[in-house]
């Protein structure tokens, strides 16, 4: 198993000595127990990380390491992004959890035309918050330096506009009598940015669809079968970060 990670929101290159302290301190210390000796990696969550040595703790919330340097990672290419339409109660937090987990570099909330789930005033901001958080907890379990960014809900008329700018722009979309070209069997660019929608539970409606295509997306079909918003854009990553390369 790969080392542990925790999230260090700045931290120094120059080696040595470093007390992580905090709730990630106390998790390291209180939770995960971990002993001198064992190794530790700390992120920025932006791709900077240092690869540490426990030397001990300082109580139950400060985890002693010696760190050798900060390294980066490369921000991965193609870049990719889901557009994900909102889904009802917590399904929108299990999608972000498994976008991450697979590789997903941003995810972009969407208010759908036929989203049940409405983002208005402070309830927007506290689900675009648990949103965030899932994002950074799962980018920790999954082993990540590099977290994916979760931008604020986008309107209809912001997704054509993201869409319009990417180097692959397409919409997953389950009207099979319609739309019979796979997503298996696109052709994707080798680097640059790949923007896929994923629709809510209603489907994407015409108007939506007539607008993304203007915008030079187009519409595929994932599989035969029919899945769930919050399952969809965690596939469909899957199929293309295998596609591209990055997997391999």
């Amino acid at each position: 198993m790969t080392a542990p990670v925790f999230v260090v929101p700045d931290f120094h290159a120059d080696g040595g000595r470093y007390v992580l302290d905090g709730p990630e301190g106390r998790h390291a210390v209180s939770v995960k127990r971990l002993q001198p000796g064992e190794e530790v990696v700390l992120t920025d969550g932006a791709g900077r990380y240092a690869v540490c040595e426990v030397i001990g703790s300082e109580g139950k919330d400060r985890l002693v390491v010696h760190m050798s340097g900060i390294s980066e990672e490369a921000a991965p290419n193609p870049r990719i992004t889901v557009v994900q339409a909102l889904p009802k109660g917590d399904r929108g937090e299990l999608a972000v959890e498994t976008m991450t987990e697979v590789g997903v570099d941003a995810i972009v909330p969407w208010q759908a035309a036929r989203c049940i789930t409405q983002w208005k005033g402070d309830r927007g901001l506290k689900a675009l918050g648990k949103w965030r958080a899932t994002a950074r907890e799962a980018g920790k379990q999954s082993r990540r330096v590099r977290f994916p960014e979760v931008a604020d809900a986008a309107t209809t008329r912001q997704v054509a506009a993201l869409l319009a700018g990417a180097d692959f722009a397409g919409v997953l979309h389950s009207d099979f009598e319609h739309v019979s070209e796979p997503l298996a069997t696109a052709e994707l660019p080798a680097e640059g940015e790949i923007v896929l929608v994923v629709g809510p539970e209603g489907g994407v409606s015409r108007d939506e669809l007539t607008l993304f295509e203007e915008a030079g997306a187009k519409a595929y079909v994932l599989g035969p079968s029919v899945l769930r918003t919050s399952t969809a854009g965690t596939a469909a990553a899957a199929l293309l970060l295998g596609r591209t390369g990055r997997w391999s």
